[in-house]
């Protein structure tokens, strides 16, 4: 699902009437949508405040308050302003809601009657201003959200919160408050990069479609919603399928002190549906780690030797690193035996001989790879490695996929910047070093970030503060190794879907518990319910945010 900016929903919509679907049928649409919405989210409220404007957001709630009539609520339309300013196609629609008998419609030209237009509300639709507006709010608006801002009553808005730009990539801004938002069409970028239901980790963020052609639709930035990929995981599994045909994960890593890493990793692969996981693991831990799950296969890997280890240590603390023999072509290639995909990373730790193992491991192995934690810290100031790796595959007719998953610290080490710089420029930083190095990049944080080789960028939605514990990160890479081994045919779609997947266990997680005491391990315990949840609903409405708790309800 493409992210448009303001200017291209307004292109979409000019597309749109070209193509035969007029503005009028548009506006229908996407009140009968709200309405919709708010009939089913919010069954118990029966008296109902419709803000609206004096434009097509308007309009919009111009025809949601007639549904909700026909339904049989108590609906209040107060207009911020006088019904004569109020022109084409949301005047229409203005005279078809003030004839309906039950509607009350209010002009409010002052504080003291919008004020009063609150009264005895149970439910309260924000359609004051959308995606057209630049802030900031004047006039009445601002009064109208102050009021809201007095208020419990459940605020629903019309395609953005009024008074939020729609092209903010900001997370919090002076608008409306809401509680929900229902928009149309396509997400624009205040729906995935803003946090829209300040108060409400879960607040629904839906996308309802309005008869707006699929080819009316276009977007310049290169910008998708990565949600879109979950379908990948909604079509049943052959009824003939075997633990062959859903790949077999290796995951590499650990250290004295760091089992509990490759352990997090490895168990996410299994519950993420790969058919077998072997975790290649330093020998002094491999009892720790095979408690993990008995379903869960080992291989022990060697230290280097003593006199290696008094080459290169330089503290007391410093062991001597992972083997560099297990890069000769005999154990490697045993170690490989019927793998498809390796991640690698987790725990490997960065001691002694450890990141030259992780370097002349990714040059020497071409199956597709994620890499995570320790093993990204291994290319810092070295990323040409990453590129010639990928060159070289390429070089030999054969395609290379490496997908990186560093976290803001990680980037910066990478890229040879601070961490303030990373955060500066999210989306261009991780375009550039996709694009530059021929890798799959999955930029953690705040609405994580997966930037493709080719340019694209898709956008997660899912996650909370929960899921900012240690261990988060191992999960992750277990989850995008397993999706892309069932499907390693599309790489993006894995990718994506592999980030989406582990958001929203960490959401249905968080509802389960309390966002402080989730621990990582836990959304692994939920990753059924992010598998068996649907993003699209059964009337057609794409929940960009809020979807767990949606489907908790359910």
């Amino acid at each position: 699902m493409k992210i448009l900016t303001a200017q291209e929903m307004g292109e979409a919509d000019r597309r749109s009437v070209e193509m035969g679907v007029p503005i009028a049928t548009l506006m229908e649409n996407a009140g009968a949508a709200v309405a919709k919405f708010c009939l089913r989210q919010y069954a118990a409220e029966r008296t109902v405040l419709v803000l609206c404007g004096k434009g097509n957001n308007g309009g919009d709630g111009f025809v949601a308050a007639r549904y909700l009539g026909d339904a049989g609520r108590s609906v209040r339309i107060a207009l911020l302003g006088a019904a004569s300013d109020v022109k084409g196609e949301a005047a229409a629609a203005l005279e078809r809601a003030k004839s309906q008998q039950g509607i009350e419609f209010l002009e409010t030209q002052n504080e003291d009657a919008l004020r009063a237009a609150f009264e005895v509300a149970e439910l309260v639709i924000d359609a004051v201003v959308g995606t057209g507006f630049k802030p900031p709010l004047r006039g009445l608006a601002v009064a109208a959200r102050e009021l809201l801002a007095k208020t419990t009553v459940p605020v629903v808005a019309v395609d953005l919160p009024s008074g939020w730009d729609a092209d903010s990539l900001a997370q919090k801004a002076e608008t409306f408050r809401a509680d929900a938002v229902v928009t149309f069409a396509a997400p624009k970028l205040a729906h995935v990069f803003g946090h829209l239901t300040v108060g409400k980790t879960f607040g629904p963020v839906v996308v309802a479609p309005i008869g707006t052609p699929d080819a009316a639709v276009e977007s310049r930035t290169g910008l998708h919603w990565a949600g879109a990929a979950k379908a990948l995981t909604e079509t049943p599994r052959d009824i003939n399928g075997n633990k062959g045909k859903f790949g077999h994960v290796l995951i590499v890593g650990g250290a004295f002190g760091k089992a509990g890493a490759p352990s997090m990793a490895s168990l996410a692969a299994m519950r993420a549906g790969a058919g077998l996981v072997t975790a290649a693991i330093p020998r002094e831990i491999l009892p720790t780690v095979a408690a993990v799950a008995p379903e869960l296969m080992l291989e022990p890997l060697e230290q280097e030797t003593e006199s290696r280890k008094q080459e290169t240590a330089n503290s007391k603390q410093q062991t001597a690193g992972l083997s560099l023999k297990h890069l000769e072509e005999g154990p490697l290639a045993k170690l490989l035996t019927g793998i498809k995909v390796v991640g690698i990373g987790p725990g490997l730790g960065t001691s002694g001989s450890t990141p030259e193992f992780v370097r002349g491991f990714v040059e020497r192995v071409t199956l597709p790879m994620v890499i995570d934690a320790d093993a990204l810290n291994a290319f810092a100031g070295r990323t040409e490695l990453l590129e010639n790796a990928v060159k070289h595959a390429e070089s030999a007719g054969r395609s290379r996929t490496i997908v990186l998953t560093p976290h803001p610290g990680e980037m910066a080490r990478l890229a040879g910047m601070t961490v303030k710089e990373v955060e500066a420029d999210r989306i261009g930083l991780a375009r550039r070093f996709a694009t530059e190095h021929g890798v799959t990049l999955v930029l953690k944080g705040w609405r994580t970030i997966i930037a493709h080789p080719d340019g694209r960028i898709g956008v997660n939605t899912t996650g909370n503060p929960s899921m900012a514990k240690g261990g988060s990160g191992d999960i992750l890479t277990g989850i995008v190794a397993a999706m892309l081994a069932q499907h390693p045919e599309d790489v993006a779609q894995a990718v994506e879907a592999a980030v989406f997947l582990h958001g929203l266990a960490g959401d249905f997680a968080a509802l389960a518990q309390d966002e402080h005491t989730v621990l990582a391990t836990d959304t692994v315990g939920h990753l059924w319910q992010a598998f068996r949840s649907r993003v699209i609903d059964i009337d057609g409405f794409t929940w960009i945010a809020g979807g767990a708790a949606h489907y908790t309800k359910e």
